[in-house]
């Protein structure tokens, strides 16, 4: 049976029900004063009477805390807190976006869940916001392999506005910049929007994430060569030699990380198409977050979509904020 058939995808009391056994594991939270486990639910509540419903529409979900006495919904502090949309619309929409392996659009999901694009459009960045770890946990710890390289993606119309046009080999300036680290032992990625592929840039972000004891792999950008001052050791490829996989060290290679891009631009050209530098780093932890969560890391859709949930906490949206 699809996932989408189950009832917290369609019954509005199911959804309430599946997100408050995900998030209040030890008895309802209480968002004013902080205690656990002291509310009762409220039945039967209603708003006000509309045109549009006569009668009201049922509070679902709602619940009183014995302490404060004030009202809340598990929706409250959490990328749900003051949405107009449905409870199972919004579980609806995660699973679509952490199973589309290069991602959904906005437009595709408005048209799916029958809301508007602006909905879909602001759902779709809350959801994202959601899928930013944050771990600071270093790459590489224990003396781990870790693979680091740089991609280019879009146009950035502060250096390159609409119709302005540039010739055959100009050098990328004009493009957002990318850097991802990709960790062989835990199988995880981290991707990070940088302004320029300088040394001054780059190297205090890979001091920051990666441990002191890991072996890195890069390719022959000048910017990495003395990265074995920092790190274990260091190794390249020369790409521009059509060296990939060096014969007499098969380790020595990017192709972990370049697979990592291979999905990310067939999403953002193909799925996306167009990203802003302001959006980039959200839509780079979509991918990041479906890349470490995938099924060669024991992951399934419904774990994903529920590993997700856990961490909607906190990470409230406001539409003026992705602007």
């Amino acid at each position: 049976m699809s996932v989408l058939s189950a009832p917290y995808m369609h019954d509005e009391a199911a959804a309430f029900a599946h997100v408050e056994a995900m998030l209040w594991a030890d008895g309802p939270i209480c968002p004013h004063c902080g205690v656990i486990d002291s509310a009762y639910k409220l039945e039967g509540v209603r708003t006000k009477a509309s045109k549009k419903n006569p009668e009201g529409k049922e509070r679902h979900g709602l619940w009183k805390c014995r302490g404060c006495r004030k009202q809340f919904t598990v929706r409250k502090g959490t990328i749900f807190e003051e949405s107009h949309l449905p409870l199972h619309l919004w579980l609806q929409a995660i699973h679509l976006m952490v199973s589309s392996k290069k991602g959904i659009s906005s437009h595709q999901l408005h048209r799916v869940l029958g809301i508007t694009y602006k909905s879909a459009w602001f759902l779709t960045h809350r959801i994202r916001e959601c899928m930013r770890s944050g771990d600071l946990a270093p790459f590489g710890s224990n003396g781990g392999t870790v693979e680091v390289d740089e991609t280019f993606i879009g146009n950035d119309r502060t250096k390159k506005p609409h119709g302005e046009k540039k010739g055959r080999g100009y050098d990328h300036k004009h493009k957002h910049k990318m850097l991802t680290l990709v960790d062989r032992d835990t199988k995880q990625a981290k991707s990070i929007i940088v302004d320029d592929l300088k040394k001054s840039t780059l190297i205090p972000i890979l001091r920051e994430n990666i441990a002191a004891e890991a072996v890195v792999y890069t390719d022959e950008a000048g910017q990495y060569h003395k990265l074995a001052d920092d790190f274990a050791s260091h190794d390249f490829t020369r790409h521009g030699a059509g060296d990939y996989v060096r014969r007499e060290a098969p380790e020595v290679h990017t192709n972990t990380v370049e697979g990592f891009y291979s999905i990310f631009k067939r999403g953002m050209k193909g799925v996306y198409q167009h990203c802003g530098k302001q959006h980039l780093h959200r839509y780079a932890a979509e991918f990041d977050f479906r890349y470490n969560n995938r099924k060669s890391n024991g992951v399934e859709d419904s774990q994903r979509a529920e590993i997700m949930l856990s961490s909607v906490v906190g990470k409230r949206l406001t539409y003026k904020l992705p602007h």
